[in-house]
């Protein structure tokens, strides 16, 4: 699996666990690179003294590269940044925000960007900041999303269609059947989270990764559109949501009943009831925890037999 994406990051298959919030600390980023992905830390929950703990103890965990991914919309995203340079980390995945604000500052400390979006035009707007590949992510996936809710398929090849550097698919990538349906849209890598909440080194609540291991399909469901969209495991909080819809809320009072605290309080503190649980639509295909060692070795083990099954079917491929 030689191509620009493993050849970008130094990799040995075109595979990257996200940053996820909550999940994303330094024992499953180190775990991921150690078993030939990129790991990648996620500094959405991190205040800046935890991000250079996890970076160092990362550091020490693994020689294997391993990257950050950063929030652009977070009020110390200049601490943040600032961090990742003096610390020597190489990749950087920046998402929810304008690339074209920080890609240079990044690109000045020697520092590979890759940015997160959700549609065409921002994809393109990317690649003219100077990023270095983009993740295209589908509103199947987990967390905060794009309010287009255009799928990964339709997705994937639209951005293939206009882009030139690399490109990553996200967004119900769980296995290797799905990734190999993402390379022939025009992925040259995929981008999976929510299986790897579901792993023996992700930092999340022992009762959120049985949950996961436990939904079905149908399970999760995009809302909170009118703040930042989010997909969400339907629970108790969920279902208030739900309500306040149904009764015409406002955005102010949307926002006053989310407070603050809320995907700590169920991914991280396990609160199944009024935490903010967050995953994506494939999390109804998870069904076991494991090592993220076994999971990769499983995702590449069925690529490659997925490969042979189109071969025998009499494909000539």
């Amino acid at each position: 699996m030689d191509n620009r994406i493993t050849q970008l990051f130094g990799i040995k298959y075109p595979i990257v666990q996200a940053g996820m919030v909550w999940t994303s600390g330094w024992r499953l980023a180190s775990a991921a690179s150690n078993a030939g992905i990129l790991g990648i830390i996620g500094a959405g929950s991190m205040y800046p003294p935890v991000l250079e703990e996890h970076i160092a103890k990362c550091k020490q965990a693994t020689k294997a590269p391993f990257g950050v991914n950063i929030p652009l919309l977070y009020p110390n995203i200049e601490e943040l940044l600032k961090i990742v340079v003096e610390q020597g980390v190489k990749i950087v995945f920046t998402s929810a925000g304008n690339p074209s604000t920080w890609t240079p500052f990044l690109k000045e400390h020697g520092v590979t960007v890759v940015h997160v979006v959700s549609s065409v035009k921002f994809a393109l707007k990317a690649q003219q900041s100077g990023v270095d590949a983009v993740v295209a992510e589908g509103f199947e996936a987990g967390g905060h999303n794009g309010r287009e809710e255009t799928t990964t398929m339709s997705l994937i090849p639209m951005v293939r269609r206009v882009l030139d550097i690399p490109l990553i698919a996200a967004g119900g990538i769980a296995t290797g059947r799905a990734m190999l349906a993402a390379i022939v849209l025009g992925a040259e890598g995929v981008q999976i989270g929510s299986r790897f909440v579901a792993s023996d080194e992700a930092s999340a609540h022992q009762n959120f990764k049985e949950m996961v291991v436990a939904s079905k399909e149908g399970d999760t469901k995009l809302t909170l559109k009118e703040l930042t969209p989010v997909r969400l495991l339907k629970n108790k909080f969920f279902h208030e949501i739900e309500d306040l819809y149904s009764q015409g809320a406002s955005k102010e009072v949307l926002a006053t009943h989310l407070g603050r605290g809320r995907a700590k309080k169920g991914m991280f503190e396990g609160d199944l009831e009024q935490g903010e649980l967050e995953i994506g639509q494939i999390s109804g295909l998870i069904n076991a925890i494991k090592p993220v060692a076994t999971i990769v070795q499983e995702i590449v083990s069925e690529y490659r037999s997925c490969l042979q099954e189109i071969k025998s079917r009499g494909y000539d491929i």
